[in-house]
């Protein structure tokens, strides 16, 4: 019998009806025959690029964008607007301008992507610059911060001060020790407000003092110093030494050996080699065929095996004008052996932000590599995909026997992850950003599925949300404007993360599969926090990226109390 086409509902008693790509043909008195009607393919085809994206009237409190229109195979049906790559608003599709309201002061970056209803996302168009102008002629200091009170346990000072008054706002507090620097608290809360300084010099005096300041920069006097003795037992961070500078973004970092340190510059693509005993930086060589995205991709992470000694092999997580791939290339002496150069896994999707990138050896000498979703949500769910994933490979790029998909994949569902660790159990964590909403803490397994887009942090976004079958729950959460951390290294049964939205470190202590007492310190002491890498002798490698532009990157080795 040949099947004819669909056709709208008939009468009860006979006729044909299409139910979900079915077509059933009923005869009465007869059996029913169901014969199967070929479904339209899956659209896999994301928009165009919006264009021509400009800008409005630009305020203290708003700032108006309108952009021109994307083209799709079906329908646009939304677009996003993204804030130095994070979703900040999304409209309709039939809407093309936006108007603001979350204007933070400096300068930052716009763009937006279009979604169609398969949930395919553009690619950004152009990144428009945005400079919003201070608000009024605010010229009046706030008031200097009173009830300032400082103790010391060991070598962790804690201050705590009552809150400054202003005419507008009090935008952030600094906090002096010995008259420099050592961190910066916002100004929002109170009526109190605390910061805890950690290994600072042990049996010494310190003086602290603080000063508030609003957001036209206008700054108050500093508070009475208050006379603090440190300890001679260190029990949280028991010294902070920066070690070397850099005027490059150091994004990979890995110890080898001999101690000595190599790091990535990830956006001239450089491998440099430091001394930690004298911070002299040598460059190696350019990591051939490496390209920037304009955003967070280029040279992103580096590893070593446990056979580097003998064999020398460097393995980097990089992006080029196609794709992302992981190769490895010998280190000959003081420069890198172009001509070695092996790759490993390629065809990785490139984005100009989201492309994840850190690389870790497991216990099973399997090189384990965590990507992103490329600015492509769906990129994360498809199998046939290797972004927005965990891989896992033989160090040669061979697809090893265990893996849960038959291909590279070990875990799937992943939106931006960029810390990967192994703790002294050897399993797996992953470190990701999410979108607006928390960033994620997950314990990685097996083929497990991590929820994006579907789910964020333990936020529903479509569908089942988190109440998806098979979804894997993270074991720890971090509001959007408290995470954005990029680096994650296990020294013993300590957890560190560091964190370059929010300019802090977190530590938290492993409770079986659970992170507790989860403390963020060195809170806007060194600016933007980066890479954090275990070193040896239970020592912690932390990139700084400062705060101002043009401030040089700074590496820094942190010391760690004994029993960390």
């Amino acid at each position: 019998m040949t099947p004819v086409a669909p056709s709208p509902v008939e009468s009860a008693s006979g006729g044909s009806r299409l139910i979900s790509g079915l077509l059933l043909i009923a005869v009465v008195g007869l059996a029913v025959l169901v014969v199967r009607w070929p479904e339209p393919p899956p659209d896999v085809q994301p928009p165009s690029a919006p264009g021509a994206l400009s800008l409005g009237e630009t305020t203290c409190k708003s700032v108006a964008l309108s952009w021109a229109g994307s083209t799709d195979d079906t329908d646009v049906t939304g677009y996003e607007v993204h804030r130095d790559g994070r979703v900040v608003t999304t409209v309709g599709g039939a809407t093309r301008s936006v108007v603001i309201t979350e204007v933070p002061a400096g300068t930052w970056s716009v763009q937006v992507k279009a979604r169609d209803e398969a949930g395919n996302v553009s690619p950004a168009g152009e990144t428009v610059s945005v400079t919003p102008p201070q608000c009024g002629s605010d010229a009046k200091a706030p008031s200097t911060p009173g009830g300032v009170k400082a103790t010391a346990d060991g070598t962790t000072v804690t201050m705590t001060w009552d809150a400054a008054t202003d005419d507008v706002e009090v935008a952030a507090y600094d906090v002096f020790r010995n008259g420099a620097k050592v961190g910066t608290v916002a100004g929002a809360g109170g009526p109190q407000f605390s910061f805890i300084d950690l290994g600072v010099p042990a049996s010494a005096g310190h003086r602290y003092q603080v000063s508030a300041r609003d957001g036209q920069g206008n700054v108050s006097s500093r508070s009475a110093g208050i006379d603090v003795t440190a300890g001679s037992s260190c029990t949280l961070l028991c010294a902070v030494t920066p070690v070397a500078k850099d005027t490059g973004v150091v994004w990979g970092l890995v110890e080898l050996p001999d101690g000595s340190v190599l790091y990535g510059r990830r956006d001239t693509h450089e491998i440099v080699r430091m001394d930690p005993r004298s911070g002299q930086v040598t460059p190696l060589g350019v990591v051939p065929g490496a390209a920037s995205t304009g955003g967070d991709g280029g040279l992103l992470s580096l590893a070593v095996a446990a056979t580097f000694a003998k064999d020398r092999w460097i393995y980097v997580f990089f992006s080029t004008a196609s794709d992302n791939r992981i190769v490895r290339l010998r280190l000959r002496g003081d420069e890198l052996d172009g001509g070695s150069m092996q790759s490993l896994v390629v065809g990785i999707p490139r984005g100009k932000f989201h492309n994840g990138g850190r690389l870790r050896f497991g216990r099973d000498g399997k090189l384990y590599a965590a990507t992103g979703d490329a600015g492509n949500p769906r990129l994360a769910q498809d199998q046939r995909s290797l972004a927005g994933k965990v891989l896992r490979f033989n160090p040669d790029g061979t697809v090893p026997a265990g893996n849960p998909f038959g291909g590279y994949i070990w875990s799937l569902g992943h939106r931006n992850p960029q810390g990967l660790a192994f703790d002294a159990r050897g399993r797996l964590w992953v470190q990701e950003s999410g979108d607006a909403v928390a960033d994620e803490t997950n314990l990685v397994v097996k083929g497990g599925n991590y929820g994006w887009p579907a789910c964020e942090g333990t936020e529903s976004k479509s569908g089942a949300g988190c109440a998806t079958p098979g979804f894997v729950a993270p074991q720890h959460t971090f509001a959007a404007g408290e995470g954005s951390c990029g680096g994650m290294a296990f020294v013993r049964n300590v957890v560190y993360l560091a964190c370059a939205g929010s300019s802090r470190l977190y530590r938290a202590e492993l409770d079986g599969d659970a992170l507790a007492n989860v403390q963020a310190v060195l809170v806007g002491a060194y600016g933007q926090l980066y890479t954090a890498e275990p070193g040896a002798g239970g020592t912690l490698w932390v990139v700084s990226g400062g705060t101002a532009a043009g401030t040089d990157m700074q590496i820094l080795r942190i010391t760690l109390p004994s029993a960390a």
